[in-house]
């Protein structure tokens, strides 16, 4: 006895259909997993754009202070800072995007910004040593840019980009008057990581 079926859907066409959407989220997932298992996306704008507004603070401070190795104490105590916002708002957007600092990508990452890190700390204390204070700027910048263009091959795009311009900074700063120095690291950890941070906070999801 025959007997019509109970949608207007014919029977064949249903099992089609859902091998379609499953074949489209497997798909999805696949192009996500391959994007965050290559690429470090985790990297806060908003971070950045702490750092840069912590880093200006800091230039009108040590602007007031006279002693050198007072004003050295102060950039070094805003680096430090600068590490500790980095760090927790990259924790922060990695949990809202559901990802994990403990990834493949973040250790890349970070393998290839801290030798430039090290360095840089190793040269500073170097400096303050020999009493080369006024060539920090210029070692700063130019170390800073290079760990930035390392990592960013495990990041996004504007990364590397955000380096090149660190390193023409400390270019810049390398022979330049010892006046100039500040008013370049101004431009470099306030201004940079500003508008950098601004250009990852809108196109990369914060």
């Amino acid at each position: 006895m025959y007997s019509e079926p109970m949608s207007g859907i014919p029977p064949d066409s249903a099992a089609p259909m859902a091998l379609q959407d499953r074949a489209m989220a497997d798909l999805r997932y696949i192009r996500e997993t391959l994007a965050t298992a290559t690429a470090f996306t985790a990297l806060s704008g908003i971070g950045f754009v702490a750092i840069g507004i912590g880093a200006l603070l800091t230039f009108g401070i040590a602007g007031q202070v006279e002693d050198p190795r007072l004003r050295l104490a102060v950039w070094v105590a805003d680096a430090a800072l600068s590490v500790a916002m980095g760090a927790a708002s990259s924790a922060w957007k990695a949990r809202r995007l559901g990802h994990s600092l403990l990834s493949g990508p973040f250790r890349k990452f970070l393998m290839g910004l801290a030798p430039a890190i090290v360095a840089g700390a190793v040269l500073t204390a170097a400096a303050l040593q020999w009493g080369a204070l006024d060539r920090l700027p210029a070692v700063w910048l130019l170390l800073y840019g290079c760990g930035l263009i390392a990592a960013g091959a495990f990041s996004i795009p504007v990364v590397p980009l955000m380096g090149g311009c660190f390193l023409v900074l400390g270019a810049v700063a390398a022979f330049a008057p010892a006046s100039w120095g500040p008013v370049l690291l101004a431009l470099g950890f306030a201004g940079l990581h500003g508008v950098f941070g601004l250009l990852i906070a809108r196109h990369y999801g914060g």
